[in-house]
């Protein structure tokens, strides 16, 4: 147990109150815990200084810092100004699967450990991606609209607007982290032909096949799925050559960031007839501004950035990061480092 007080800078989604309990279950009921909360959900997340997809302001932060030693946040921004002025801080702990809101070359020259929270989502991400893959496939959001408007659209037996089975069909997945091995491994229990490409990966498994080429991936999937990270390199890495190589029919979903698909060219693709659908719970913009002509498109399945959201998200990320403090109180290397 340390004597000074944690900060546990918690939002609406992963509560102060649940970082706290999470703790104090690993290291005693006597750890003094210091709350923050941040207005995350309630006002969205956004750049704050240098740092991105932060909730929260510098001002509010270092004054909650006073006398602490270790913080576990969820979108805090930890910016070069709040390591200057926090030097007693010496670990901080995202519940997230990548740091984005934590300047970790300052926190290294600040001597601040950094540790994350990955695969916190995973499960919640795979069985979101597949319902909005059912989703986008079987028409269930146009089709539920065209009922509540009072219509009864003998149109989905159309053959030309009855959708598409997973089952039978191929599937390419752009990424092969944790969330693509498991929606790989959902897909395959549909009974899909399940394909992937990740130059970062060798082990494939539960039947999912490697394709070495981003091009050999695109010509054969009926469904494409994106989960690679969002990096300079992956950013808009799905344009319109790329969608261009889909088959015609094809749809293209995305739960993993919207900065990977170039969203005008999907929109020409979809408004063009190349691509029947597509089913997006990540934006390039967020919120998505109004007046999107990529919603009006009633083949457009559109989500607010949720699929990574769910009670046990919560439960299990506050744990992670519990963990980790426990590991740094016991002098302990970090499970999950993030620091360069």
């Amino acid at each position: 147990m340390s004597t000074a007080p944690i900060l546990a800078a918690g939002d609406q989604f992963i509560l102060p109150e649940l970082m706290e309990a999470a703790i104090h279950a690993r290291v005693g009921e006597d750890q003094p815990v210091r709350r923050l909360s941040l207005p995350w959900p309630s006002v969205p997340f956004g750049p704050v200084a240098e740092v991105r997809e932060a909730a929260g302001d510098e001002d509010g932060l270092i004054e909650s810092l006073e006398g602490v030693e270790i913080a576990v946040t969820h979108l805090a921004p930890f910016t070069r100004r709040v390591f200057e002025e926090a030097p007693g801080l010496r670990l901080v702990v995202v519940s997230r699967g990548g740091p984005v809101n934590v300047n970790l070359a300052a926190a290294a020259e600040h001597g601040v450990t950094v540790c994350y929270a990955p695969g916190r989502n995973a499960n919640a991400v795979a069985e979101f991606t597949i319902g909005l893959i059912i989703a986008t496939c079987r028409n269930l959001v146009a089709s539920r609209t065209a009922v509540t408007d009072g219509s009864w659209h003998g149109k989905y037996f159309d053959h030309g607007h009855s959708g598409m089975e997973i089952g039978g069909s191929r599937v390419g997945l752009v990424g092969y982290s944790a969330v693509g091995r498991l929606v790989g491994r959902l897909l395959s229990a549909f009974g899909a032909t399940v394909s992937a490409y990740d130059p970062y990966v060798t082990d494939y498994s539960d039947g999912v096949h490697k394709v070495d080429t981003l091009d050999e991936l695109l010509a054969g999937s009926q469904i494409l799925s994106l989960h690679q990270r969002l990096t300079p390199q992956t950013r808009n890495m799905i344009g319109a050559a790329e969608l261009a190589k889909l088959p015609e029919g094809a749809i293209v979903i995305n739960t993993a960031r919207g900065g990977v698909l170039d969203y005008e060219a999907l929109y020409e693709a979809l408004n063009s007839g190349h691509l029947a659908g597509a089913g997006l719970d990540v934006f390039d913009t967020e919120p998505v501004p109004k007046g999107s002509r990529l919603l009006d498109l009633p083949q457009v399945v559109a989500t607010p950035h949720i699929a990574g959201c769910s009670r046990q998200v919560a439960d299990t990320a506050a744990r992670i990061c519990a963990a980790e403090v426990e590991r740094f109180l016991s002098g302990k290397p970090p499970a999950n480092p993030a620091s360069p």
